[in-house]
């Protein structure tokens, strides 16, 4: 039985549906620009996070190290 800390689900998040942070746009940015893609504008804070967790599975960055 693990006793580590729950991971909350994005679209179960209080502040999901608020727009995404600075810092979610600027990170998701990059990680677009090195995965080929685009990012949408319109991205609440949990769309941003859930793009997020796919675009570093993409990333040949993250995938290098």
């Amino acid at each position: 039985m693990s006793h580590g800390p729950v991971e909350k689900d994005p679209e179960e998040w209080a502040t999901g549906d608020e727009p995404m942070t600075g810092p979610q746009q600027s990170y998701l940015e990059t990680l677009a620009r090195e995965a080929g893609t685009q990012v949408p504008a319109d991205l609440t804070k949990a769309q941003a996070s859930q793009l997020i967790d796919q675009l570093q599975g993409r990333s040949e960055r993250l995938q290098d190290s």
